[in-house]
């Protein structure tokens, strides 16, 4: 329902990856764009943005979630080499610093945010809010660009009231929805890991995601994108499937109350036009 002829002065968005494999997000037009999350190596980002016509050179941002290694691969080489500015808190910053595998440290490349403190890169309005997953001050980011809102949550250990304020915020959604319950519990991972995952500072599963979406609805949600799926727990048609119910007993109908998708691991998925 949202996909129109592209024009060089709207925005897109499309996952060049999603999931522990790495993850990186692309948010933009034609001129110029922002990374969220740099999960990938510098070459397959600049091979899966050129794949949608946009050059490496027109990044000006990454935007940071958190410091684990699958989000933040290349943000020192992409900070420090190409001279891009990397947006983190304070506390994600001191993480990527004292991450071993990364060895192109950020100096001059590095900025700073407050969660709940707007800031401005170009175009787009940029509000990080607080997620709890047990990371170094894990955040999502809530974007207001040309009359539109968009928000982005992924690690996302249990939908707390601040993170639930900037979903039903959103005309386009990115938001976890990483397990199956079932293929958790009867799965291969250890109890350790399995606690982890359900702990509310891991992540979310399927139905979680997909009761708070029934049961928060509201009509001006036009995009939804289900992203950082498990390799071992998951499967997109699962995770859509299971969505597509929970919002189909609310007479919600996909396709023609909302657009939904599913970003897959180590994909580059379709650009979606606003």
């Amino acid at each position: 329902m949202q996909y129109k002829l592209f024009q060089a002065d709207r925005i897109s968005f499309f996952s060049l990856s999603s999931g522990s494999c790495g993850n990186c997000y692309y948010l933009g037009n034609a001129h110029y764009g922002i990374l969220i999350d740099a999960g990938l190596g510098p070459r397959v980002i600049r091979k899966r943005l050129a794949e949608h016509g946009i050059e490496l050179s027109s990044i000006m941002a990454i935007l940071i979630t958190h410091d684990h290694y699958d989000h933040i691969k290349s943000a020192g080489y992409l900070g420090e080499k190409l001279h891009i500015p990397v947006y983190a808190t304070r506390e994600v910053h001191r993480g990527i610093s004292n991450c071993p595998m990364i060895h192109n440290n950020l100096n001059g490349s590095t900025k700073y945010i407050e969660k709940g403190k707007p800031f401005q890169i170009e175009d787009f309005k940029i509000t990080a809010f607080d997620v709890p997953h047990d990371s170094n001050d894990n955040a999502g980011y809530f974007f207001e660009f040309d009359g539109q809102r968009m928000t982005l949550a992924t690690d996302v250990g249990a939908i707390t009231d601040e993170v639930a304020f900037y979903i039903c915020k959103a005309n386009h959604l990115v938001i976890e929805s990483n397990y199956d319950e079932e293929m958790l519990q009867n799965g291969r991972y250890p109890w350790h890991l399995k606690r982890r995952i359900t702990s509310g500072t891991g992540h979310l599963s399927n139905r979680q995601t997909a009761e708070f979406l029934a049961n928060n609805f509201t009509s001006d949600l036009r995009n939804i994108w289900l992203c950082h799926l498990s390799g071992d727990n998951n499967n997109p048609e699962l995770a859509f499937n299971t969505t597509k119910l929970q919002l189909s007993l609310k007479g919600i109908e996909v396709g023609r109350h909302v657009a939904l998708h599913v970003l897959e691991r180590n994909i580059l998925s379709p650009k979606v036009e606003f």
